[in-house]
């Protein structure tokens, strides 16, 4: 039998409460392959790889290990927003030469779209290099934005299912804030992540999906002016007396001095002003139809972060996802992403499966059109019936030392550096 290769892991993008979970799905099961050697992390993603920065997973405690499942967001290997451009070619032979110093033979990439064509691209130049090395997709993030429009790639991403659980409590908990404080606030305004796609605000139905709270949804793809949201909001407060309104970040209402990722994508929570605040703004210039102000919310890191949210669905479905990556490497089956299909029928079940890289990179799912409301500010059914599932019934029982959270503690283990030091190409001036 020939020498197993080792397996480099590694995370870029905005992290997720179940990002930490997938990994552990990868660590356990690089375990049960003989032809898998040691599993390293990657120190910040691939900028991990650049600076020859690779912790050892197999050597931290199982202890350790398993508390994966109850840590959120990606403080145990880390994550980056470095891209590696077409033209950076020197960080992609430095990503080769780290590699093949290493012994690597398996590399997996955890996070969205921009990384599967990382993964991609990495894996078809070590086969050009004569390096045998397979790289395989683990799907992320809470967009829940990567693949296509008919969910034939994968119905939902690992992240997603957390992110919605997190905003049915959040507007659960903002209504009964409303409600209680609508004399002088009828007004609350709720921002919500989504560059571009509606999915994480479309979640606030499934606090009230019998639709009984004057509850308002304006998506990015909401074609609605502020103009038309102001008259909204209003008839709801001269009907219920109160409103309560859900608004993507990247709803449009023009210029907010944005800044751009290294992605390329728009940052909102680094603009000069929020959207939410723009909204609070214009209506409580040009008035509501009551007495009393509007007043805002503007949610940060904390929609991917909150682990006292976190979905079991989606923390069980991300560990499956790592797994079955794991799977797919150690048979050979370099070139794909793990993926989560839906199975047909009333009684929801999922399989796991493999897609292309070629197919999902770059890819960008948009929110359904027959999804949003004929009046433009709220879901349909078919909506919730895609969504209810993947937030579980259960809240999460989280592991507590004296009153606080037991979160992954790995130690300090790094794989000894071969390489001469080196610095990514984007960070040189």
């Amino acid at each position: 039998m020939s020498k197993p290769k080792n397996l480099v892991v590694a995370q870029s993008g905005g992290p997720t409460c179940v990002i930490n979970s997938s990994l552990r799905g990868v660590i356990e099961a690089a375990r049960e392959f003989d032809n898998i050697g040691t599993v390293y992390g990657a120190s910040h993603g691939i900028e991990g790889v650049l600076k020859e920065k690779l912790i050892d997973l197999s050597a931290q405690s199982e202890e350790e290990v398993a508390l994966l499942r109850y840590t959120p967001v990606a403080g145990s290997i880390g994550t980056c927003r470095y891209k590696l451009k077409s033209n950076q070619s020197e960080d992609f032979e430095r990503v080769i030469d780290v590699l093949k110093a290493h012994d690597v033979g398996f590399f997996l990439y955890n996070g969205g779209n921009d990384s599967m064509d990382t993964a991609n691209k990495i894996a078809q130049l070590a086969q050009r290099r004569g390096l045998e090395l397979l790289g395989v997709g683990v799907p992320k993030t809470i967009d829940n934005d990567v693949g296509d429009g008919e969910f034939k790639l994968i119905d939902h991403t690992p992240g997603y299912g957390s992110a919605a659980k997190y905003w049915m409590h959040a507007v659960q908990y903002a209504n009964e804030e409303n409600k209680g404080s609508r004399p002088a606030d009828p007004v609350l305004v709720l921002q919500a992540m989504g560059r571009k796609i509606g999915f994480i605000p479309a979640a606030a139905r499934l606090a009230d999906p019998k639709r009984r709270t004057p509850l308002q949804i304006y998506l990015a793809e909401s074609s609605c002016s502020l103009e038309q949201l102001t008259e909204n909001v209003n008839e709801s407060v001269r009907q219920n007396g109160r409103c309560i309104v859900v608004i993507s970040e990247g709803f449009n209402i023009g210029s907010l001095g944005e800044v751009k990722d290294s992605f390329g994508h728009t940052s909102f929570s680094s603009s000069q002003i929020t959207v939410a605040q723009a909204v609070v703004n214009h209506l409580n210039k040009v008035g509501i139809a009551a007495k009393g102000a509007a007043r805002g919310n503007v949610a940060g890191t904390d929609q991917r972060h909150s682990m006292a949210y976190a979905s079991i669905v989606d923390l069980d479905e991300a560990y499956r996802a790592g797994q079955k990556a794991v799977e797919l490497a150690a048979s050979g089956q370099g070139g794909y992403m793990s993926t989560i299909l839906r199975d047909s029928g009333f009684i929801y079940n999922v399989r796991y499966d493999k897609v292309p890289l070629t197919d999902v990179a770059n890819s960008e799912r948009t929110f359904p059109k027959n999804w949003i409301a004929p009046n433009g500010y709220d879901v349909t059914d078919d909506f919730i019936r895609y969504a209810q599932p993947l937030v579980g019934e259960e809240m999460l029982t989280l592991p507590m030392t004296n009153g606080r959270q037991r979160l992954t503690q790995f130690a300090p283990i790094f794989a000894e550096k071969k390489l001469p030091a080196y610095v990514p190409q984007a960070d040189r001036k």
